[in-house]
Formats: C-alpha cells, structure tokens, sequence
C-alpha cells in the first residue's frame, strides 16, 4: 500500500511539474510531450480522420480489381503526406492533393482536423499546384508573444513586427508594401505596433517624418530620431508641400539619370539609381488622421480638401521616389472628405486592432475580405495587441506585436540620434530635442546649532 501511494504521490507530482511547463515554458512543454502526442495520434488517425472530413478520394481502377482479386473493398485513398516534422509552435506536413481537391476543401475542413488530432489551430497553405502545407499549431501562441531571440535576416526596409498564429512573424517590407493604414480604439494596441515600428526603421538609414496634430503628445517621445515633426494641422499642410516637393525633386533626378547617355541604366524608380546619388528613404508616420481633417468652419474644410490631395498624390507615386504612409487612427471614414475612399485604395497594407465600431472594421479590411473585418470586430478587449493583418492580395492573418513599453522605444530612438540623414528640405521642421540638465550639486546639510 505504501509504494501504490509513493507511486501515486510521484505521478501527481509529474502532473503538476508538466502542468507548470505548459504555463511557463510551452515551447519546452511541446518538445516534451505535445509534439511526440501529437504525432503519434496523426500518423495513427490520419486515414480515418481524412475520411470522415470527406478529404478522401475513391481507389483507382487497379486497387479495386486487385481487391476484389483478395475478396476485399477498396477503401478510400487519402492525400499522401510526408512525415509530421516539427516547427517551433507545433509541426507541419506537406500534402500531395488528388485529382479533384483543392486547397479550399482543406481550408473548409480545418477546424475538424484540429479538433480530430486536439491541436490548437490548423493552418493550410498552398505551396505549389497539386500540393500544400498543413501546419499544427501545439498551443496559443499569441498569448505571449516575446521579441524573436535571434535577429531575422531582412533586407532593408523590412521589419518583422507581429507574430502572426501560424507561428510565422509578420515582416512589414516597404518595398513591397509601400504604404499601410493601421487602425485601433484607445488601448488596442496600435501605439505598441506603431512603436515597435518605429524603433525598427530608427536602426536603419532612414528619414522618419511625424504628423501628430494632438500637439504632437504621441510622437514627441521620438523626435530624437525624426528629422521632421508637426503637431498642428497648418504645419503639417506646410510639411505636404515640403514632401510634394522633395518627391518632384526626385522624379527630376530619376528621369536627368535615365537621360544621362546612351550607357545609362534606365530605371523608373530610387532603387534603380547608383548607391552614391540615390536619395535616403522617407517614411512619413501620420498619427490619429481624424485629428488632422478635423473641420470646423470653410477655411478648414478647403485646408482638409488641400491635405487630403497632398496625401493622395504622395500614395500615388512617392512610392518610386521613395517616401512610404503609415496612416494610423481610431477610425477612417467620411471625416477626410470625398478623398477618403482614393486614398484608402493606396494604402494597400491593413492593420485593424480592435475597433469601436464596425464601420471602421469594413473600411479598413472590407475591400480585402469580408471575413478579416468580421474577425477584426470579435477581438477581445482584453487582449491588447492582437490585430487582423491584410493586404490587396487578400490574404489575411490575426496577429500580435511584442509588447514594448514607452520608456524603452524612447530609448532606441536617443541612441540611433545619429543616424538622421541629411535633407535639408525638412530643416525647418526638425523638432527642438530639450537636452538633459546636469543634476544640481549636492547641498551640505545644515549641522544643528549647539551650545
């Protein structure tokens, strides 16, 4: 009796040693007992499991003559499969589809396949035609997300911001994406992202540009790094005509080197310039846009028609002369005027935290994929940072950025002071940095009077 209750003691305490694992350390946790489980219940269900989701396809001719030969059916063939490997969220297997199925019939069955093999998610992703991947997801791994522990290799202009649910981090490429419209309610998220954002570009040679008309509360903790900064709605109408402007300048540029002799290599964009004359990218971050179109009376209404025109010819073509949009508010919609729909339609990258509104949901992903604008609107409150990522493509994603506290973004952005590049066009706007004072000399304290 004394060993059944040592053994009973032991195997509670293993119990609740892997319960602690699974809370604290999941990735531990899966290498221990979530990929071998896992695995094991895929490789002995899988026959069964792709039959009863309908993912099966009848035997060809040959197998079922063969087995009417042994007296037998021919059961159902399903998809080949290689071997279940695993990943560092949970384990992907690469399929070969039959003649007649489509990745949309995997995508359809999904949830049932995570339930059959008690997985946390399923995710299916073509990889070629007549092929696909089908990812496991061990756990939720958007519960707590940590910067990567080793840097990813980018190219610049690139930045891996989110951890998307599949395990894969969203990288936002500018280059591919040139310009984002990045939506969320106060206490979403979107100043995290946004800061996670800006201290990636901050270690790169980049010219950062803020827009903040709420007196500039959101951005100033960066000016260290910008090289330009508005907090009121006439400057930042100036600060358009400086980038109008500057982005001329550079199509002047491109078009004096594709001219320059029969030798020249002809390009229609920066990227295509020699290293030593092509200019540094800008990237103008646009904080709270309702802020910035707020219209009061005539004048303002005709300064919100200039700006809106300004922000839509710098979407337009500041893509080839390298200047990129980040737009980031509450909300989007009729408050910028008969411009807001063109402008939307430049900002081909989404971003849609939690919203207070459905209408602010549909305007950001609604032209992408009714479905992303529904989850967007289902993201709990209480789960800061997890946003819905979209893109004209129609592919989208939940997401959700490391947390990163004010103080520390403020940080990166003092040390990678040096770093701003020379563009005198946007002097007149560079923020006034206040210097730390030295702090005062000790005073001797006063010794009491005695005698």
């Amino acid at each position: 009796m004394t060993d059944a209750l040592w053994i009973l003691l032991l195997a509670l305490l293993v119990a609740a040693a892997l319960a602690v694992v699974r809370r604290r350390l999941p990735v531990l946790s899966w290498w221990l007992v979530g990929y071998p489980a896992v695995t094991l219940r895929v490789l002995a269900t899988y026959r069964a499991t792709m039959d009863a989701c309908g993912l099966t396809v009848p035997a060809s001719a040959m197998r079922r003559a063969t087995a009417r030969m042994v007296g037998r059916q021919a059961a159902p063939v399903p998809p080949c499969r290689s071997l279940p490997l695993p990943t560092g969220s949970g384990l992907v297997m690469r399929l070969r589809m039959a003649a007649g199925q489509a990745p949309e019939d995997f995508n359809a069955s999904a949830d049932r396949l995570r339930h059959a093999w008690g997985a946390h998610a399923v995710h299916v992703r073509p990889t070629k035609p007549g092929r696909l991947e089908l990812r496991l997801v061990g756990w939720d791994v958007l519960a707590d997300v940590l910067p990567p522990r080793r840097r990813l290799r980018t190219e610049p202009l690139t930045l891996p911001l989110a951890l998307r649910e599949d395990g894969h981090w969203h990288v936002r490429d500018f280059r591919t994406v040139p310009h984002e419209l990045i939506l969320g309610a106060t206490q979403s998220g979107k100043s995290v992202y946004l800061r996670n954002l800006l201290c990636g570009l901050a270690r790169q040679p980049v010219a950062l540009v803020g827009i903040d008309c709420k007196w500039g509360v959101e951005l100033a903790p960066f000016a260290p790094r910008l090289s330009a900064l508005a907090d009121t709605p006439d400057r930042a109408n100036d600060l358009f005509d400086v980038l109008v402007d500057e982005m001329e300048a550079r199509f002047r540029l491109i078009g004096m080197r594709g001219g320059a002799g029969s030798d020249a290599v002809l390009t229609s964009d920066v990227w295509g310039l020699p290293e030593k004359v092509r200019p540094v990218p800008v990237v103008v971050v646009v904080d709270e846009v309702a802020e910035l179109f707020l219209a009061a009376s005539k004048d303002d209404e005709k300064r919100r028609d200039a700006m809106v025109t300004k922000l839509i010819r710098l979407a337009q073509l500041g893509r080839a002369a390298g200047i990129y949009l980040e737009v980031c508010g509450q909300r989007f919609g009729a408050e910028l005027g008969k411009g807001a729909t063109m402008l939307r339609a430049q900002l081909t990258g989404r971003v849609c935290h939690r919203v207070n509104d459905e209408t602010s949901a549909n305007m950001a992903l609604g032209d992408i994929a009714p479905e992303a604008a529904l989850a967007a609107t289902r993201i709990p409150a209480e789960r800061p940072g997890v946003a819905v990522v979209g893109d004209s493509s129609g592919g989208w994603s939940r997401v959700r950025s490391p947390h990163l506290t004010l103080e520390d973004a403020a940080a990166v952005c003092r040390d990678t002071s040096g770093l701003i590049p020379e563009l005198p066009r946007l002097d007149t706007f560079r923020p006034v940095v206040a210097q730390p004072s030295a702090a005062p000399a000790a005073q001797p304290a006063a010794r009491p009077v005695t005698g």
